[in-house]
């Protein structure tokens, strides 16, 4: 399975940048309506070049892991 990355930037005025790697074709607007849900309303988008390689399936997988004491 390929790595997907997510980098979240927080600026001092509270701005939120969200970047999205390693995922190829409009895959990439999971992620994004995913992070909307956290981070909140989004201002604008910007497509990188993997937008318009050929899809491939995205799969997000969100599960919480607890510290045994």
């Amino acid at each position: 399975m390929a790595q997907h990355d997510i980098q979240i930037e927080i600026a001092k005025t509270g701005e939120v940048k969200v970047s999205i790697k390693g995922v190829k074709g409009k895959g990439c607007l999971k992620y994004v309506e995913f992070l909307k849900q956290v981070v909140g309303e989004e201002v604008s988008r910007r497509l990188t070049s993997e937008y318009y390689e050929p899809d491939e399936q995205a799969k997000i997988d969100l599960h919480a892991k607890q510290k045994n004491e």
